[in-house]
């Protein structure tokens, strides 16, 4: 997998996508009570988001 760094914008968008419907499934499960082995993954998953769209506020202004 390549870096935050090297994703052009639109690979960046779908990435941040694909997070979110991750971590609403995540959100999901916790709130159902059936998340156990990836009980630890909110957390990270919350920042590679932030992580994202960081990098993509830095693109905009960038040009």
């Amino acid at each position: 997998m390549r870096t935050i760094r090297e994703l052009n914008d639109k690979d960046l968008k779908s990435k941040i996508q694909e997070s979110r419907v991750e971590l609403s499934k995540l959100k999901i499960d916790a709130a159902k009570g059936t998340l156990r082995k990836k009980s630890g993954k909110l957390k990270p998953t919350r920042h590679d988001i932030a992580r994202m769209l960081t990098r993509q506020r830095e693109m905009s202004e960038e040009k």
